[in-house]
């Protein structure tokens, strides 16, 4: 189950910094402010079996954790993640109007991931990526409106216990404020292909 939400974190790892690549695509740069991420895996049954297991775990944190774990997750620059309506996975993340100007993401460095741009069509953009832990390929399509939305529809493959498995990811990204409140921006990693 860790290798699934490894590969969860993974996933959402790369989406976050892909935003930017809809700026030069547009001639315009993403929004500065307080962004709303949401995703969702599937493709399996062990996945679905594993975000389900983490969304009962997340919802049952005794308040002490779960303000220990927001103030650890503030400090690296996202929000608690949490569940949505859909079952998707909801976390904030904060893009300062330098980050923006510089076309850069905030960022989390789990699973050591590249992402590579590989085309872009009017308000569509095609990606890949590939991380190293666990070892994961994949590919994806994002969905561009303006530049304070976006929709992304990926596939992933990996390996848990020697057998290779498919995964797919629906995600969505949209602006919610100029403000970013407590949720404090992070460093982003560069992104080929901008």
């Amino acid at each position: 189950m860790k290798n699934y939400l490894t590969c969860v974190c993974a996933a959402m790892t790369v989406t976050v910094p892909l935003l930017m690549g809809a700026s030069i695509a547009h001639a315009q740069s993403t929004k500065p402010g307080l962004w709303e991420i949401t995703n969702k895996m599937g493709g399996n049954a062990q996945m679905d079996s594993a975000m389900a297991q983490a969304q009962k775990q997340m919802a049952a944190m005794p308040p002490d954790q779960r303000k220990m774990m927001q103030e650890m997750m503030g400090k690296q620059g996202i929000s608690m993640p949490t569940v949505g309506a859909g079952g998707g996975v909801v976390m904030k993340i904060c893009i300062t109007p330098e980050m923006a100007a510089r076309n850069e993401m905030p960022n989390q460095q789990e699973g050591d991931c590249t992402a590579t741009i590989t085309s872009r069509t009017g308000n569509s953009m095609k990606a890949k990526f590939v991380c190293t832990d666990p070892p994961t390929t994949g590919e994806g399509t994002y969905t561009f409106s303006g530049d304070t939305a976006y929709t992304a529809d990926m596939k992933m493959s990996t390996t848990q216990n020697g057998k290779p498995e498919t995964m797919t990811m629906k995600g969505s990204g949209k602006w919610l404020s100029s403000n970013c409140g407590s949720v404090k921006p992070i460093v982003a990693p560069m992104t080929k292909g901008r």
